[in-house]
């Protein structure tokens, strides 16, 4: 059975490698804070830039500043034990791109590897070919920007669709009430775009093609992370906050391992 991340699942540890200790031979409790916390912020960049490098996710358009926040949040959410031991998918869209773009992005955090790069819609009411308004309200058609937790998957209007449960209260926390979902929509495929110039737009959900909808319920299905980002100065996340990792990892650099960097 694979092995996990370390208790937080800052660090890929796989069945097979060779393990590097980031403790250096000097290192003591008189470093003091400050130069455990610094430590502690490079072990955190080299593990997500290792999951960046590797997955090949610069070459696939992901923007390294998005990713590191969906990683920052994944962590942060593990932390906060919201997540089961064998989450290791985090799905990130990005909605600063065009729709004309495949801006969602599957990742296997254990593998480090992209499992899917594909288009998504954003909500009518959020803009046409570009998603610029982002909004909690029912009824606004409005996409929804923050860290979710898929749930379960059930038949509606639009097949087989899978459940969102907002993490940010004011940016997404209506989810469930919205039936913000994963679903399937004809509008989105390079048919739509050549026709219309982007893909369709949805009332909030994330909607992504029916050639791919049962890949992507099917992997990310049963409580992974799901990260929306946006161009939107107002939306703050508290699972952000770099702090709580940071200050883990500074407390017992020992127990940091890391498998080939």
């Amino acid at each position: 059975m694979r092995k996990h991340f370390w208790c937080v699942t800052l660090a890929v540890v796989l069945l097979s490698g060779t393990v590097v200790s980031w403790r250096s031979a000097g290192a003591n409790k008189s470093d003091g804070n400050v130069n455990s916390t610094l430590n502690a912020k490079e072990l955190f960049n080299q593990y997500v830039n290792n999951l960046y490098q590797t997955a090949g996710l610069q070459q696939s358009g992901l923007a390294f500043d998005v990713f590191e926040k969906a990683v920052t949040g994944y962590t942060n959410l593990r932390l906060a034990h919201k997540l089961p031991v064998n989450s290791e998918v985090l799905t990130v869209v990005d909605f600063t791109k065009s729709s004309r773009e495949k801006r969602m992005w599957i990742v296997d955090l254990i593998t480090k590897q992209l499992l899917l790069n594909t288009w998504v819609a954003h909500g009518q009411g959020s803009g046409e070919e570009m998603a610029d308004h982002f909004s909690d309200r029912n009824d606004s058609h409005q996409s929804s920007l923050g860290f979710y937790l898929t749930d379960n998957i059930y038949m509606g209007k639009h097949g087989r669709s899978l459940r969102l449960d907002g993490m940010d209260p004011g940016f997404n926390g209506n989810a469930r009430m919205r039936d913000i979902v994963i679903h399937a929509a004809s509008y989105v495929s390079q048919a739509a775009i050549d026709h219309k110039g982007y893909v369709g737009r949805s009332f909030g959900c994330p909607a992504v093609s029916p050639k791919v909808v049962n890949q992507v319920i099917n992997t990310i299905k049963g409580k992974t992370v799901f990260f929306i980002n946006g161009n939107d100065q107002s939306y703050s996340s508290s699972y952000l906050d770099e702090t709580g990792p940071l200050n883990f990892i500074a407390a017992d650099t020992t127990a940091f391992d890391l498998a080939r960097l």
